[in-house]
């Protein structure tokens, strides 16, 4: 299996994709996992969520979190073992009243269409910026990959915990 091929499946796998799930900490320590649309420039991810949510609240408090892109449930050949992508972020609070913040949000009007028109002008809504420090993409079991941040150089592991081991990858 070549190198490439798991980039180039990586990378096809996530441009499949215009949700993730979201797994924040709040301040008490309580987790939360919730799912937001999303659109990609370069390497981050860009959310815009209602302060209304828990999971707002909690990025705002601990700007750090986990996002994972996952095979649907009707499309896995194995439940046990469903694609995904998994992200270790630093969110931060973006404006959206500049060019950047503009920009971010007509990526979410032409990605998920009028739907966005009614949600936009909403003022509990945040910007977010999530920024991944670590990749790992698992293709089913005995198949997981460390990746760089553009989804580029996969490494094979053997597992995910801090006690992972790192194959040969050929």
């Amino acid at each position: 299996m070549s190198l490439e091929a798991i980039e180039a499946r990586a990378q096809e796998f996530l441009a499949s994709k215009k949700t993730l799930m979201l797994a924040t900490v709040g301040a008490d320590g309580a987790p939360t996992a919730s799912p937001a649309p999303y659109v990609r420039r370069g390497i981050d991810f860009y959310i815009y969520t209602s302060g209304l949510s828990r999971h707002t609240y909690d990025l705002k408090k601990k700007p750090r979190t986990s996002v994972m892109v996952i095979e649907d449930e009707t499309s896995a050949e194995n439940l046990f073992a469903r694609k995904r992508l998994i992200f270790s972020c630093r969110s931060f609070e973006m404006p959206r009243d500049n060019e950047w913040g503009k920009g971010i949000l007509r990526n979410f009007r032409e990605r998920f269409g009028d739907i966005f028109d009614l949600i936009e002008p909403l003022t509990d809504f945040t910007l977010f910026c999530l920024e991944p420090y670590e990749v790992v993409y698992v293709e089913g079991f005995g198949r997981a990959y460390r990746l760089k941040y553009d989804l580029t150089a996969p490494v094979h592991i053997r597992g995910t915990g801090p006690g992972a081991e790192k194959l040969e990858t050929s």
